[in-house]
């Protein structure tokens, strides 16, 4: 049994699905990332297994057909599917959030007729955010709904959706004129149904072609572009607008607690392919794990893994218990993400030459650590976001 990254106090069910997860990454993940990485090829066969186990529906309430389970089960499950291949989380990372976003705000219809198709996996969601020109100024948005009768007519182009081209939902936010003050409240979160595929799968709506991307491979991440495309005001998320910026932040906030998991289930996986490799690598007469400069990498390593895990179950046990984890979730995110990149590159200076090498699998974790680092907000947004919150808990004065 591994040492690290335990999580003490789950029930008897949590750990029936996370060790039936961790059989599953071990024996039907890591045999098969690194040509399904190399060749950057979506991975349906994987993708089909996590269905027939039930993971697109493990957050959705029982009464929509899903296993009803906790942020903390998400995040755990998640970091053990980042430990096989961060990809394959990516495909269920976007899903989990609409999902929340749906069954925390959605009307009921809504809730009714999207989340058992949801839990199925035979509806998945992407997520739809940031445009080409910003990044976290989500204020800065240009992408515009007009109403015009019953409908809106949209326009505009969106950047970085993951699963853009595999999903058939897209939670996307965009501007609507309600003549509010704050940039803020002039914000609408559409539920927009749409086809499988790329081109213009929808008169007015075109899915370009995947991205090509240093790392994060096989996941399609695409735009999506708005040219007088059509919508009933039925498919605003929670059927009222100017909340979609309260309702993406709250599901941003879940997101920011699942890349942390990711970056936590990298970190494992480089720090097993370390220590395994230092204990096999002789120089000097003995193996290197027995010199005092890689032993000394590998307690470091495994500290900040533990360290990681520990501050991203904190930040996903908070949510779960109702209160406020902005904060929390950002110190986790910021931690796992930075560690995350530290630690897989310890391992590939124990590695040595080989870890150039696209034979062995820390190559592919040196490309996809990075990500993490700007993924649901770079590190520096995580400052702020941090540093906000203490200085208004810590207020001279109070």
């Amino acid at each position: 049994m591994a040492r690290l990254a335990q999580t003490p106090g789950l029930t008897d069910i949590q750990q029936e699905i996370l060790a039936t997860v961790r059989q599953f990454v071990d024996k039907e993940i890591i045999p098969h990332a690194m040509a399904l990485e190399h060749a950057d090829a979506y991975p349906q066969d994987i993708v089909d297994g996590m269905k027939e186990m039930g993971l697109f529906g493990l957050t959705i309430p029982e009464e929509y057909g899903g296993l009803g389970e906790s942020l903390l089960t998400y995040a755990l499950v998640v970091e053990q599917i980042a430990r096989g291949w961060m990809s394959v989380s990516g495909v269920i990372n976007t899903h989990f959030i609409v999902a929340y976003m749906l069954a925390q705000h959605g009307t009921d219809e809504q809730k009714q007729r999207l989340l058992p198709q949801m839990a199925a996996g035979d509806v998945r969601g992407a997520f739809s955010m940031s445009e080409p020109a910003l990044g976290s100024d989500v204020a800065a948005i240009k992408t515009r709904a007009v109403r015009d009768g019953d409908d809106y007519v949209i326009d505009g182009q969106k950047m970085w959706l993951t699963n853009g081209s595999t999903s058939n939902l897209i939670a996307t936010l965009v501007k609507t004129d309600l003549g509010e003050a704050s940039p803020y409240k002039n914000l609408t979160a559409f539920l927009v149904e749409k086809p499988v595929g790329t081109g213009e799968v929808l008169p007015g709506l075109t899915i370009p072609g995947k991205l090509d991307k240093m790392g994060y491979k096989g996941v399609d991440s695409t735009e999506a572009v708005f040219d007088g495309f059509r919508i009933g005001a039925e498919a605003i998320l929670g059927g009222k607008p100017g909340r979609g910026f309260y309702q993406m932040m709250d599901g941003v906030e879940v997101g920011r607690v699942n890349v942390a998991a990711r970056a936590c289930g990298i970190s494992i996986r480089a720090f097993e392919l370390a220590i395994s490799y230092a204990q096999q690598r002789e120089t000097f007469g003995k193996k290197i794990a027995e010199h005092q400069a890689i032993a000394f990498k590998l307690a470091e390593m495994a500290t900040k893994v533990e360290a990681a895990h520990l501050m991203m179950v904190n930040a996903a046990r908070l949510k779960d218990a109702g209160e406020r984890n902005d904060v929390e979730a950002g110190m986790a995110k910021l931690l796992a993400s930075e560690y995350c990149v530290e630690v897989t590159q310890e391992a590939f200076r124990i590695h040595g030459g080989y870890g150039y090498s696209k034979e062995y699998e820390i190559e592919r974790l040196m490309r996809e650590a990075p990500f993490l680092l700007i993924g649901e907000g770079t590190s520096e947004i995580q400052k702020m976001i941090i540093s906000r919150g203490l200085l208004k808990d810590y207020a001279l004065g109070r």
